[in-house]
C-alpha cells in the first residue's frame, strides 16, 4: 500500500473500533477497545506528524496553513485520548469522551480523505508514495502508543522526542499488560 492507502486503512480500522466500543457487552470489553483506540490513534497521529505532514508542507502551495490546521485537530484528539487513557474500567466519563473522540476523528478523517489526501496524491509521485507507505508500515512497530499532547509535533524536535516517547510508552504498555503491537 502507498502512504495514503496505509492512512486510509488506519481510518477504517478506527471506525471499526468505534463500532466495537458501542457493541461491547461489558465494561471490561469497552475498556479494551478504549486501549486499542488510544494505541492506534496515537501511532497514526505520530506517524502523520513525523512523515506525512512535513512532506505536505513542502509540496502543497498552502501546505503550512493546511498542516497547521490538521495539527490543531490532532491536539484535540490527543487531549481526549490522554483523558481516556487516565480513566479506569467502568468510569462514567468514558462514554462521553468516546463520543467526543468519535466526532473529532470523524471530522478529521473526512477532511483528510476528501481534501488533503487528493491534493497530496496529485503533488507526489506514486513511487514516492509507495516508498513512504513502506516507511510508515515499518515505523508503526516503533511509534508511540500513547498520546503526548505536550510533545513537539514538528520535526526536528518531533524526530528526537518520538523515539523516546515510544520507548517509554512500550514500557508502560508492558507494565500495564496492554497488547503489544
Amino acid at each position: 500500500m502507498d502512504a495514503l492507502e496505509v492512512l486510509t486503512h488506519d481510518h477504517r480500522m478506527v471506525e471499526q473500533l468505534f463500532r466495537d466500543y458501542h457493541s461491547a457487552a461489558s465494561d471490561t470489553q469497552r475498556r479494551a477497545v478504549v486501549e486499542l483506540l488510544v494505541r492506534e490513534l496515537s501511532k497514526h497521529a505520530a506517524l502523520e506528524e513525523l512523515l506525512v505532514y512535513p512532506l505536505a508542507r513542502k509540496v502543497l502551495p498552502d501546505g503550512d496553513e493546511e498542516v497547521d490546521e490538521h495539527l490543531g485537530e490532532h491536539m484535540a484528539v490527543k487531549t481526549t485520548l490522554l483523558a481516556l487513557d487516565k480513566l479506569s474500567e467502568g468510569d462514567a466519563r468514558t462514554d462521553g469522551l468516546v463520543a467526543e473522540l468519535r466526532r473529532d476523528v470523524t471530522e478529521h478523517v473526512r477532511e483528510e480523505e476528501e481534501e488533503f489526501m487528493p491534493r497530496v496524491r496529485a503533488a507526489v509521485s506514486q513511487e514516492d508514495l509507495d516508498e513512504l507507505g513502506q516507511i510508515i508500515t515499518q515505523a508503526k512497530q516503533s511509534a508511540p502508543t500513547r498520546p503526548h499532547p505536550h510533545a513537539p509535533d514538528h520535526p526536528p524536535a518531533l524526530t528526537l522526542a518520538g523515539p523516546l516517547a515510544a520507548a517509554y510508552d512500550r514500557l508502560r504498555d508492558r507494565l500495564d499488560r496492554r497488547p503489544r503491537t
